[in-house]
């Protein structure tokens, strides 16, 4: 299980965390802290899925929001930033999306992500496409977003 690997390894590096959820709602979080022990690790996990909620809670611009929308590099890439800075951990886990059905105002496709790790010092930021029903998407999301993190902090070349 993902968490599990994310968790030995923050562990072992001393490392904390916090997540931005918007499309999974909470899912990330609520994996992450199924793991005994992730007290140690696991900082928090806040869901902002309005534009309102970004702005105020991560400090996301409003500006950012309208020049590049909610689904974006730009906007994940801010909340990952926003987490870590807010929460004060080593990392800051966000992820943004579209689920479906309704695709909304978004040129992007149903399936859509942006899933971003900051550090201190740098981001890995990776879109996705996605294939299923709304669950599922979220899921994947989920799982992806898990990954990422994993091997961020195992790929000492990027979390120094």
């Amino acid at each position: 299980m993902l968490e599990v690997q994310l968790g030995r390894r923050l562990t072992r590096r001393g490392w904390t965390l916090a997540v931005a959820e918007t499309t999974t709602g909470g899912l990330i979080s609520s994996r992450i802290v199924g793991v005994p022990g992730s007290s140690a690790y696991f900082d928090r996990g806040i869901v902002v899925y309005s534009k309102a909620s970004k702005v105020e809670m991560l400090g996301v611009s409003e500006a950012l929001l309208e020049t590049y929308g909610a689904v974006s590099e730009e906007t994940a890439v801010a909340l990952a930033r926003g987490v870590r800075q807010m929460s004060g951990t080593t990392l800051g886990l966000a992820e943004t999306g579209i689920a479906g059905p309704v695709r909304g105002r978004s040129p992007k496709p149903i399936g859509f992500a942006c899933i971003v790790l900051a550090t201190p010092q740098d981001t890995r930021c990776e879109a996705f496409v996605f294939e299923g029903d709304r669950q599922e998407i979220r899921h994947q999301i989920a799982e992806q977003a898990l990954a990422l993190a994993v091997s961020c902090v195992e790929d000492r070349t990027f979390c120094a």
